[in-house]
């Protein structure tokens, strides 16, 4: 998609708005090539890191929000034949990813949309469940504003920090580098407090028998 490559060659407020919707749709658009780059150039005194986050968040709202009126309207029928078809395996999408997404939510429960915005693979499409079982919207969207806000949090205190040190040539390679460090520590971080809820839960729930 040349198109993608241009805009992530030009990244203005805009841009990042209208690439971070698309990630949160069905669009493979890395957001690591996108905030920790604005967040690099914010340090250089081209942008403002904060407007940087929040339109990456308000574009992530949008793109999740797209997501869950699909799921919400169209039904499990409808998103498993895209997903299997020619468009969606051309977003990078099947079945077995929306089903994994589904999984995660209904093992997690509303809590998923708010830890699911932070983890690779699900990240995208943890929405459409939430559309699926009919979640109520305003807990759909402050939950994902908080996760895609955290999220876009560290990409760009990365590309901020990566600015004193990696030359922007340099640049996406590095991101690519660290970027999977970042993805694993969040996912250990995730299975964590996941992990601390489900004990919480089930102590509470213990005592009152």
């Amino acid at each position: 998609m040349n198109w993608i490559s241009a805009l992530l060659g030009n990244l203005t407020y805009p841009t990042i708005f209208l690439l971070m919707l698309l990630e949160s749709t069905v669009v493979p658009v890395p957001s690591e090539l996108v905030v920790s780059p604005a967040a690099y150039h914010a340090a250089g005194g081209n942008l403002n890191v904060w407007l940087v986050i929040l339109f990456a968040t308000i574009g992530a709202d949008v793109g999740a929000s797209i997501n869950y009126v699909a799921g919400y309207f169209l039904g499990r029928p409808i998103i498993y034949k895209f997903a299997n078809s020619r468009l969606g395996h051309l977003c990078l999408l099947n079945q077995e990813k929306v089903e994994k997404s589904e999984k995660y939510f209904y093992d997690h429960g509303v809590a998923a949309t708010l830890t699911g915005r932070l983890i690779p693979g699900i990240r995208h499409l943890i929405s459409i469940p939430a559309g699926l079982s009919k979640m109520p919207y305003w807990k759909f969207l402050l939950y994902t504003t908080i996760g895609a806000g955290a999220w876009h949090s560290i990409l760009a205190a990365l590309g901020w920090y990566m600015h004193s040190f990696v030359p922007e040539d340099q640049l996406d390679e590095k991101l690519m580098e660290y970027g999977d460090y970042i993805k694993w520590g969040i996912i250990a971080i995730v299975v964590l407090a996941v992990a601390w809820y489900a004990v919480k839960h089930y102590l509470k729930k213990k005592r009152k028998q």
